[in-house]
């Protein structure tokens, strides 16, 4: 697949999206939607983390597949991890709108283990969205040595936004109520 180049409406709209869903996201802690829902709204929470990991093993499959010179397989592959990122966010907003935060209960160093998880995912998570649009964007303009090099900084961040994402999950879900 190949879009043609312009960089200036890409930056434009890059900039404006990755602005727009840093927003919504940051403003998550300040509302909560009481709806009487059918099931339990936690449910979003362990889609996402489902998301997480099948993106995770997406991005280290698309990486192989790059290595083996398939890139074909590797647009299709990243395509994917784009697309499950990109629901994984409607299911973040939506856990967060209609379950709220939930502090994590335990103590001692499993809670600094959590913290520092927890921070590191936040930080990186907020920052890697502009990163995974431009990676694509030159790969979309055929651009491959820029895509490369940004790929080099993209790819490791958002492995680790995605794995930490579950591992997040896995230590905070006991304390869903």
């Amino acid at each position: 697949m190949q879009i043609k180049k312009n960089d200036k409406a890409a930056k434009i709209i890059i900039w404006i999206l990755s602005i727009v869903v840093f927003g919504v996201v940051v403003s998550l802690d300040r509302m909560k939607m009481e709806f009487n829902l059918s099931f339990d709204p936690h449910i979003f929470a362990t889609i996402n983390a489902i998301i997480n990991g099948t993106v995770s093993v997406l991005l280290i499959a698309g990486m192989v597949a790059i290595k083996n010179k398939k890139r074909k397989l590797h647009e299709r592959i990243m395509l994917t991890a784009m697309i499950l990122s990109a629901l994984f966010l409607v299911s973040y907003i939506c856990h967060h709108l209609f379950a709220g935060s939930t502090p994590f209960g335990g103590t001692g160093i499993i809670k600094l283990v959590y913290l520092i998880l927890l921070a590191t995912h936040i930080l990186l998570a907020a920052i890697i969205l502009p990163f995974i649009l431009f990676t694509a964007y030159r790969a979309l303009t055929t651009e491959y040595p820029k895509h490369k090099k940004l790929a080099k900084i993209t790819w490791p961040i958002w492995l680790y936004v995605s794995i930490t994402g579950v591992v997040v999950y896995l230590l905070i879900s006991p304390y869903y109520t």
